[in-house]
């Protein structure tokens, strides 16, 4: 029986609570009105974002190459984004979520699934380096609009779309088949993983990377719940 490679769960466990910490201070700064300059008005709320949503989603991509079952990986990521967009567009805090990472990742597993023959021909290097390179040439595109309906799923939203968390196949796509990609790239040097891979120094953030989709679903109404809490006995 293979062993388990803790040190992925412990990134994504903190990766996840550096999501809730980002929405934390999303929700005082717009919903609450603090004043917080250094998160609304610089470049380093969309790093952050960034360097949460990135983590999610290349990690996502090296778990496709250990999967048993991606179509039912693909399957439940997209009802937790349909969870997701219900709620979030019945109670209306915010934006609703249309097209968010719980969607994307659902779209990427789904084609990987389906496209695991053509893509397990292509060279690993080959593919981080051709992914990396449309990665970054197509992140400005689902940044403009587009005088086409119904395809902000795939990056190009029209002029009436909105959400609040918005992921679309391009170009994330290309940051989760990196992650793919990087997983073949491990396996085919047929090495073992280093020790601390399968050390688990921080059970705690271990735990909470295993179970990252059900934190993902509550940590947002619990953040609000307490804010609401907190601003009703002040």
């Amino acid at each position: 029986m293979q062993k388990r490679i803790t040190v992925f769960d412990t990134i994504r466990g903190f990766t996840m609570l550096s999501m809730a910490g980002f929405h934390a201070c999303y929700d005082l700064a717009y919903l609450y009105g603090w004043e917080m300059p250094w998160f609304t008005q610089t470049i380093f709320q969309d790093i952050w974002r960034a360097s949460i949503s990135w983590v999610f989603l290349f990690i996502a991509g090296w778990m496709c190459t250990l999967s048993r079952n991606n179509i039912k990986r693909a399957a439940k990521y997209a009802v937790a984004a349909l969870v997701v967009w219900v709620a979030t567009t019945l109670v209306s805090v915010d934006d609703s979520v249309n097209f968010g990472i719980i969607f994307c990742m659902a779209a990427c597993t789904a084609i990987v699934a389906l496209a695991r023959p053509v893509l397990d021909r292509i060279p690993a290097v080959w593919g981080i380096t051709i992914c990396l390179i449309l990665f970054a040439c197509t992140w400005s595109i689902p940044k403009a609009v587009y005088p086409i309906p119904h395809l902000a799923w795939l990056g190009f939203p029209s002029p009436d779309f909105v959400s609040g968390d918005y992921y679309p196949l391009i170009p994330f796509l290309f940051m989760y088949l990196t992650g793919f990609f990087a997983a073949r790239t491990a396996q085919k040097a047929n090495c073992e993983a280093p020790a601390w891979a399968y050390e688990n120094p921080i059970p705690a953030l271990a735990s909470l990377g295993r179970h990252a989709l059900p934190f993902y679903l509550l940590h947002q109404p619990v953040i609000l719940g307490v804010l609401e809490l907190i601003y009703s006995v002040r």
